[in-house]
């Protein structure tokens, strides 16, 4: 007789199992076989049910119906496409003021060197600081900054008057933005023919191949701004040329001393530019140039 079998806890070894348990087990499992089948017929009944319900509504159907001309549209009498630049009040409405200011920056720089003294100023204080031997000093910004201001202080009464007769009339709505223009571009006309020369006129206007215009006051834009710009330029350079005179005299002077002492080495303007700068000093020359090119305006 073989005692390991006797001995339940050894390794290896498993003892059989009771009919009671396998009658259980077979229980367990028939009955979980029973429920699934009938939660299948369940399913099964519930589509089938599903499914004639959609099927048993019938439609009956529609018969064609044939399509309907498009009429033609008729628009309403006095009424259209129309824009409305204006407010309710008759004034400008703030997008046209905007745009139009917009564009006024644009074309600033622009109107600021053709139709101003700002060309004539510029071209003035650059030659006087190239007759005191300072190509860099002051810079350009310094004179750009100088010659605007004094731009602005000399068309004071010009844009003054353009804001009064056309500007806050064409805002308040008093005016149109045709007669605006018209209103305003008069004082610039003005400004510039007084300071236009007559030969720079009728150059341009040979140049434009256009007849030669009853009066002064014809004269039309396009040949206006280019003859004054040439009046400005030509007015620049002569009081450049007599800025340049005594700055010449003293290097004249001065390279004469050197070459009679044997110092030709020695650069002359190194020498006249302290001799420049005091004679501008004492003269006030900056003062002076800037009431000269004021007082060339006045009564323009």
């Amino acid at each position: 007789m073989n005692t390991r079998a006797l001995r339940p806890g050894l390794p290896g070894l498993r003892a059989p199992r009771s009919d009671a348990l396998r009658r259980a087990d077979r229980v367990r499992f028939t009955r979980l076989l029973v429920m699934a089948a009938l939660v299948l017929v369940i399913v099964l009944a519930v589509v089938l049910l599903t499914t004639s319900a959609g099927h048993a509504a019938t439609i009956a159907p529609v018969a064609p119906v044939d399509p309907v001309a498009p009429s033609t549209p008729t628009p309403a009498a006095g009424t259209g496409l129309s824009v409305d630049i204006n407010g309710p009040d008759g004034s400008p409405s703030s997008a046209i003021v905007t745009l139009i200011g917009i564009t006024l920056l644009s074309v600033a720089p622009a109107l600021l060197l053709m139709m101003t003294s700002f060309t004539k100023i510029f071209v003035v204080l650059a030659m006087t600081r190239n007759a005191l031997a300072l190509p860099s000093i002051p810079p350009n910004q310094v004179l750009a900054g100088l010659a605007l201001f004094l731009s602005l202080f000399i068309m004071a009464p010009v844009l003054t008057d353009i804001n009064n007769h056309a500007l806050q009339p064409y805002l308040n709505g008093t005016l149109s933005f045709d007669d605006a223009v018209t209103i305003g571009s008069a004082p610039l006309r003005t400004f510039m023919l007084a300071h236009t020369r007559e030969e720079d006129l009728a150059l341009m206007t040979r140049a434009a191949d256009q007849a030669n215009p009853v009066s002064r006051d014809a004269v039309s834009l396009l040949t206006l701004i280019p003859a004054f710009m040439i009046s400005e330029l030509r007015a620049a350079f002569i009081i450049g040329f007599v800025i340049f005179i005594p700055f010449l005299v003293i290097d004249i002077v001065v390279s004469a001393a050197l070459m009679s002492m044997g110092m030709m080495m020695l650069p002359p303007v190194m020498i006249s530019l302290p001799f420049k700068i005091l004679l501008f000093v004492l003269v006030d020359g900056w003062g002076l140039i800037i009431t000269t090119l004021i007082t060339s305006y006045r009564g323009g």
